[in-house]
């Protein structure tokens, strides 16, 4: 088996993956800049416009594990395009958008093409690079999201003063397009001869949409029992999905990946990063202003440091991930990270930006120093053959995880405490926990399968 693509084609594969993943990246969060404008021209509520958000997310947390289960049976390649494509001509659809049902729709396809193409880029990431720079090629596809999630709120304003708000959904399409045409240098996996299990994708993208639409249901104000009671009819099904999983040898839930302890400590790990993030973030704009008085605007540039100092750290953590363990990597990042959220909880009382930006930069490096590792050692650990499903698990941790942060963020607010220093602690604690799980890792108890057990040469 060929360890990675060759030079030159390996570069126009890059810069075809990243084409792709920005289009999807961008196109997913620029969306909230115009929610304003889209509730005014379409006559709708602020919290109704609200769904075009929520439809998205909610679409894409359901279908990224079935669809990273349909690229091993069609080609990675073949499923990644075929996203693009979707998502594209979704894009051209809002243009024609006069009520806010039909925007829905539209929205909920081009989150079915961003799922199909996001379901199999860590499996495209691991066959483009040789297994020696593997890190350091999840490093560069982590910096294409990170920048890709900064661009977008600048993006959208811009356009927004100077075009109507269809065109801010269009801003990405030049991206796809690129993608598109450089799409043939893209590695092609060998498609699984089986049938697609239908029933399996239904009852995974059932129980996640319901857990999902149970906590977006508590963050937006609905009742706390009707929101309850639809996360446990989520969690319900969820359990007999995975006993019904367990049983088949080619899970669209990759539950035989989680019960190697190695897997299994790195998406806890991860899972607790991101609540504890995104609970700091989310929260962190309330305590500025409310405590110290800062406007937005001041607030944005204050939050800043943090995504800046991630783009120039995940590339070189993945990198140097290349070269040493995951484990310890992880764990000093979490320590960085938990030391920059304590720092935070306690700021002076009358903060300057460079009081604010020091401890800014020391969460983002040590998040950035923690999840770039902790992504290529899950990829790395898995057959080739698998690479797909353990793409999709990671990509569904993670929106999981974003939204159990703003739940949490929900409630201190409603308790009181969300715009003081409790969610920073909270995101300190989360964060040793994190690290925790990484330097277990690190027992050499848990094993890692060898080069040839994981299907590569």
């Amino acid at each position: 088996m060929t360890d990675g693509l060759p030079t030159p084609r390996r570069y126009r594969a890059i810069l075809a993956l990243s084409f792709g993943t920005a289009l999807v990246v961008i196109d997913g969060g620029i969306a909230s800049v115009a929610l304003p404008t889209i509730a005014r021209d379409l006559g709708v509520d602020a919290s109704a416009a609200v769904l075009v958000v929520t439809v998205y997310q909610l679409v894409l947390v359901m279908m990224l594990l079935p669809f990273s289960n349909l690229g091993d049976r069609i080609g990675h390649r073949k499923l990644y395009q075929y996203g693009q494509i979707v998502f594209t001509a979704a894009t051209i659809l809002c243009f024609f958008a006069e009520s806010l049902p039909f925007l829905l729709v539209v929205r909920a396809v081009q989150s079915l093409g961003a799922a199909a193409a996001l379901s199999v880029s860590s499996a495209l990431v691991r066959s483009i690079y040789p297994a020696r720079h593997l890190g350091r090629g999840m490093g560069v596809n982590s910096v294409v999201v990170s920048s890709s999630i900064a661009l977008a709120p600048t993006l959208g304003g811009m356009i927004l003063a100077v075009a109507p708000w269809p065109w801010v959904f269009a801003a990405a399409v030049p991206f796809g397009l690129i993608s598109l045409l450089l799409g043939r240098a893209l590695p092609e996996s060998k498609p699984r001869d089986q049938p697609f299990d239908m029933l399996g994708a239904v009852m995974c993208a059932a129980f996640l949409g319901l857990i999902v639409s149970g906590m977006e249901s508590a963050v937006h104000g609905d009742s706390p029992v009707i929101s309850a009671a639809i996360v446990l009819a989520g969690a319900a099904l969820g359990l007999l999905f995975v006993r019904r999983e367990l049983r088949d040898p080619n899970p669209i839930l990759p539950v035989d990946l989680l019960g190697r302890p190695v897997i299994a400590l790195s998406m806890i790990g991860a899972m607790a990063a991101f609540i504890g993030s995104m609970t700091f973030l989310l929260s962190l704009p309330f305590r500025l202003q409310h405590e110290f008085g800062f406007s937005p605007g001041e607030v944005g540039t204050a939050i800043a440091p943090w995504p800046l100092t991630g783009l120039f750290v995940a590339p070189l953590a993945g990198a140097m991930s290349d070269r040493y363990p995951a484990g310890l990597l992880g764990g000093i990042g979490t320590a960085i990270a938990a030391t920059g959220l304590v720092a935070m909880a306690l700021l002076p009382p009358e903060p300057s930006y460079l009081d604010i930006a020091w401890r800014m930069s020391l969460c983002g490096a040590g998040f950035g120093l923690f999840l770039s590792p902790n992504a290529r050692l899950i990829i790395g650990s898995v057959p080739i053959t698998r690479a797909a499903s353990a793409g999709g698990l990671i990509s569904t941790n993670r929106l999981l995880g974003q939204t159990l942060g703003a739940t949490l963020v929900a409630t201190l607010l409603a308790l009181g405490l969300g715009d003081g220093r409790a969610p920073a602690f909270i995101g300190a604690g989360l964060a040793l926990i994190a690290g925790m799980c990484s330097i277990a890792r690190l027992n050499p108890a848990i094993r890692i399968p060898s080069k040839d057990e994981i299907g590569m040469d």
